[in-house]
């Protein structure tokens, strides 16, 4: 990002503050001498102020938030125009809205119904109309688009907004200090600067000045705004890595659960098959016939034995 340069704030006339008898006392600490009834600002100090506000302002837009930036004095309505569209930022350029902070609810309803008219007219039911109400309607949308057409985008509450001239936008910036956003603004000689979270000392008058600064803000905004790119491009890379690295352990997972699968199926198909008799236990024998069952009986002794005995006592 290049820098604010000295030389270029003094050439843009960003020096020159207001008459004395109008000075803000609270200015005092930006203001370098006094010449000809005129304060002179120190631009040094109004290219750190810079600095600090630009690198507070990218840090907004990378991480994805709106910044509202506002002029509806002549000088800035254009420059801040092209420049918020070139970052795609909202904007207001014409009258301020009563709560359009406070009450932003109600300004989007207002916001959705130039979108109502849109449809109507796209789907035919604006054809339908009779001459007065197609007039009517006509005009309805023309005035949205005038004050409100630059916030279309604007869904929520922005995260900052950036004024131009802090006396003139003095109800946006009570509006966004009772919500508690942050305000940037370039601030004169004659405007209080308590109220405002990141002061830029210089000449809100000079069209040269403006642009000067607007430029270099915007600048600073639109490197946020690629590093966010880069950063969502590098997280989308990674997480497909990743899903891609996830797919792969799945894929090996089921081919190694695969090939077990298989060497089962083959280790069963050639294990030798048994029989039923084989898988049961032996059991005991048991007797075929009755007279295995019965125990031996002592056999008696034969006649011829007894015979012996018969003769001894014939003897006798």
């Amino acid at each position: 990002m290049a820098k604010l340069e000295f030389d270029q704030l003094l050439e843009a006339g960003a020096h020159f503050g207001h008459l004395r008898r109008k000075w803000n006392p609270a200015m005092a600490p930006y203001i370098f001498m006094e010449r000809n009834g005129i304060h002179i600002i120190d631009l040094y100090k109004t290219i750190a102020k810079a600095e600090e506000a630009a690198n507070a302002m990218k840090q907004l837009a990378k991480s994805g938030k709106k910044i509202l930036f506002v002029s509806t004095k002549k000088q800035g309505q254009e420059i801040i125009a092209d420049a918020s569209l070139k970052i795609n930022m909202p904007y207001v350029t014409e009258r301020w809205p009563g709560g359009m902070l406070t009450n932003f609810p109600t300004i989007r309803k207002a916001v959705k119904k130039m979108g109502t008219i849109d449809r109507m007219i796209k789907d035919g039911t604006f054809d339908t109309l009779s001459k007065r109400e197609k007039l009517q309607v006509t005009r309805q949308r023309a005035k949205l688009e005038k004050n409100l057409g630059s916030i279309e985008d604007l869904t929520r509450l922005p995260a900052a907004i950036f004024v131009v001239d802090v006396m003139k936008e003095q109800i946006a910036v009570k509006e966004a200090n009772k919500l508690g956003i942050p305000v940037f603004a370039i601030v004169d000689t004659n405007s209080d600067p308590r109220d405002i979270d990141f002061v830029i000392p210089a000449n809100d008058d000079s069209t040269k000045s403006i642009e000067l600064i607007l430029n270099y803000i915007t600048a600073s905004i639109t490197e946020g705004l690629q590093e966010r790119k880069v950063e969502r491009a590098d997280a989308n890379a990674k997480a497909e890595q990743e899903e891609h690295e996830a797919e792969e352990r799945r894929e090996r997972k089921s081919r190694v659960g695969k090939r077990e699968r298989i060497a089962k199926t083959e280790d069963k198909e050639e294990a030798p098959s048994t029989t039923v008799e084989e898988s049961k236990p032996v059991k005991e024998s048991k007797p075929s016939t009755k007279e295995e069952s019965k125990p031996v009986k002592e056999s008696k002794p034969a006649k011829e034995e007894s015979k012996p005995a018969e003769e001894k006592k014939e003897e006798e």
